[in-house]
This record gives structure tokens, sequence and C-alpha cells, in this order.
């Protein structure tokens, strides 16, 4: 688990992941309304070099940017939540793309089976902590690579 202070801390924690993610990677990110997984997006899409903004795709439930040299998928599955809607996650997860997924737990039959997954708390109105559950030995790797890198700065 790491803890962000700040949101200075949580664009410098999007920076450290963002160097670990390659074309393909499923990124989960759970967490109560208001905990950080749009501002989390913000700060990795950034990262990834997209000029565009990146709101949450609630009402879309889909939107992609291009970065400097990958593509992001950003999807908000709240609204799947009691839906057995299968929007083409297939295309999404083959795509050469980093695809991020907020509210994960209601497209939980459409995931891969590995991925790399951020429960995000906040402890207070600018504290938040990250638990990471990493699932495959890719995700393993990253998660092992951003805990070291945190851990000598």
């Amino acid at each position: 688990m790491i803890k962000i202070k700040n949101l200075e801390d949580m664009e410098t924690f999007a920076g450290i992941l963002t160097k670990y993610l390659s074309a393909g990677d499923v990124i989960l990110l759970n967490g109560d309304l208001g905990a950080g997984k749009t501002t989390l997006s913000q700060f990795i899409g950034k990262a990834l070099g997209v000029k565009r903004n990146i709101n949450s795709p609630t009402f879309n439930i889909i939107k992609s940017y291009q970065g400097s040299h990958l593509k992001l998928h950003h999807m908000d599955c709240y609204r799947l939540e009691n839906t057995e809607e299968d929007l083409g996650f297939d295309e999404y997860f083959e795509d050469q793309a980093i695809v991020l997924i907020e509210w994960s737990q209601f497209i939980s039959e459409y995931l891969p089976e590995t991925s790399l997954t951020l429960d995000i708390k906040a402890i207070s109105p600018t504290e938040r902590t990250i638990e990471f559950n990493a699932i495959g030995k890719h995700y393993i790797d990253i998660k092992e690579s951003i805990l070291r890198e945190l851990s000598t700065d």
C-alpha cells in the first residue's frame, strides 16, 4: 500500500506507473465515489502524452484518447451495474492500448484473466491510500517495480 498526501503525489504516482505500462495493459481502478479514480486517470493520460481533457466517461462509458506513443481507453462502468450489456469489451482489451477501467466489478465477467487492480481509498479530503492487486507475472513485475521505485524516493 502507498500513501498519497495530495494531488502532486497522485501525479507523481501516475508518472511512475505509466513508465512501466505497455500496449495491452489493463488497469482496474476501484474505490468509492470521489476516491480519485478519474483524477488518477487524468494524470495517467497526461503522463502518456494525451493532449485532450480526460473526464469521466460515465455517460459514454468508453472514451479513447491518443497519447504520444500509446492509445488510452478509459472506461467508466458505473452505469452497467445490474445489466448484462457487452459493449464489445474484447475489442478494447485486444487493442494495442492502455485500458483503464473504473467500476470494473460491474463487468467482471468480461475482464481479461490478468490485470493490475488499484484500490483507492479516501483518508481525508486530500489524502488517499492505494493498494495493489496484481494478477499475472507481468502485473506482479509492474507492482514490484513501482513499490521499489517509491521506496527509494
